[in-house]
């Protein structure tokens, strides 16, 4: 690097060699600039083969390589797969909706006690069939011991009225009293003899006898059912007539109800005394017979739905369960044409329905269609395809091939 210092008074720059010329200032300074300018330009200057193309760090570009339709599938003996042709069904129009099976409340039967008291014994529980007259709890009361009293008091003062009644009609054959006190006699018999029926009945009323006097009293089945519903326990409180819950609910389960919602777009597909076929989750291979009793008046305002009441007789000894889960199908009054295929060329995958059908060759294309009812002869109603079309008749063993 030149020295650019500044020369000094005697001509010379600092450690320059004495024998040297003086040389002026503005010749020194664009030497300087000059020295400077090309050492910075030979400082920055980059080699060609150093530069580097930003391109050549970016990702290659993405190939787009053609996917066969793996909808279409190919064997080499495709004679081993018979097709047929889809029939042609024609049924009414259907409406499917679900629903839940609920109790019919004209056959729930509250048990009551009359009697407050304390719980003693509880011969019955949540589940029990029970027969009518049968013993589902005893209670300890104090009203029972009060009726008591106020049966025995009653029928105290009755003989006492019956016994001067009958002094006074003797007094009175011999004149020796007038006719108004043997009026009186009659009349306080009549009002002990009233007051004791009524101490009867109350003691009835209670679920009490008169023939066994005590505090305890035994509640009995009014009807025969299920116990579908308890609220007492060992040891608890009844609080009587007037109290929020029943101790238990007995309910006959011959015929239960079954609600379902329908959409405000369908309900015209639904009027009062048609039939509706009903099919549990639990046994979908049985088909019900159920009445629409009544329509709900009113819309649920969040899905716009209304309630339907259809009514059913419970076979088997209570096969409907409360809360299980239904398929109520509705019938309208025009016809519609559904294609029809034997029930093995449906294959269920996936909560879905395929059908396979020729796509030329040796060549099969599976696509997804809608089953419907099976009926007769092991044949299903199909939506997705027309009457007419062909299907492989068993999809289940064209796809076990094709796995394989």
């Amino acid at each position: 690097v030149a020295d650019c210092r500044e020369p000094t008074e005697s001509g010379r720059r600092p450690g320059s060699d004495p024998m040297n010329y003086k040389t002026p200032r503005k010749v020194l300074a664009v030497t300087c600039f000059g020295a400077t300018l090309s050492l910075v330009l030979t400082g920055c200057g980059v080699s060609k083969a150093e530069r580097v193309n930003p391109l050549d760090e970016a990702p290659p570009p993405a190939q787009v390589v053609p996917a066969g339709n793996s909808s279409v599938v190919t064997v080499d003996n495709p004679e081993r797969f018979p097709v047929v042709a889809a029939g042609r069904y024609e049924a009414a129009a259907e409406l499917n909706v679900t629903g839940t099976v609920a109790p019919d409340v004209s056959r729930n039967i509250p048990v009551i006690s009359i009697a407050t008291g304390r719980v003693l014994e509880i011969h019955a529980r949540l589940g029990d069939q029970v027969t009518q007259g049968q013993l589902l709890l005893r209670v300890q009361s104090a009203d029972i011991s009060g009726a008591f009293s106020d049966y025995r008091q009653a029928l105290a003062d009755r003989t006492l009225a019956v016994s001067q009644l009958d002094r006074a009609k003797i007094l009175l054959e011999k004149g020796a009293i007038a006719q108004k006190d043997y009026d009186v006699a009659v009349n306080a018999a009549d009002k002990a003899a009233v007051t004791v029926d009524t101490a009867e009945q109350h003691l009835k009323v209670l679920g009490a006898d008169k023939d066994h006097p005590g505090n305890i009293v035994d509640v009995f089945a009014p009807v025969s059912g299920v116990i579908t519903d308890q609220q007492v326990t060992q040891s608890a409180a009844i609080q009587g007539l007037g109290a929020p819950a029943n101790p238990f609910t007995i309910s006959d389960l011959s015929h239960v109800w079954i609600l379902c919602d329908v959409f405000e777009n369908d309900l015209h597909s639904v009027k009062i005394g048609e039939f509706a076929d009903i099919r549990l989750n639990a046994w979908p291979d049985r088909v019900f017979r159920a009445k629409i009793s009544n329509i709900s008046p009113t819309m649920d305002p969040n899905i716009r739905t209304a309630k339907v009441r259809l009514e059913v007789e419970n076979p088997d000894g209570g096969l409907m369960r409360f809360g299980m889960f239904v398929t109520a199908a509705f019938h309208g009054d025009q016809k519609q044409v559904h294609a029809l295929v034997p029930a093995t060329a449906i294959l269920h995958l996936h909560d879905r329905d395929w059908v396979y059908e020729p796509a030329g060759g040796k060549s099969f294309r599976r696509f997804e269609v809608t089953g419907g009812n099976t009926l007769p002869g092991n044949m299903q109603e199909v939506t997705g395809i027309n009457p007419g079309d062909k299907v492989v008749q068993s999809a289940l063993t064209l796809d076990n091939t094709v796995e394989q």
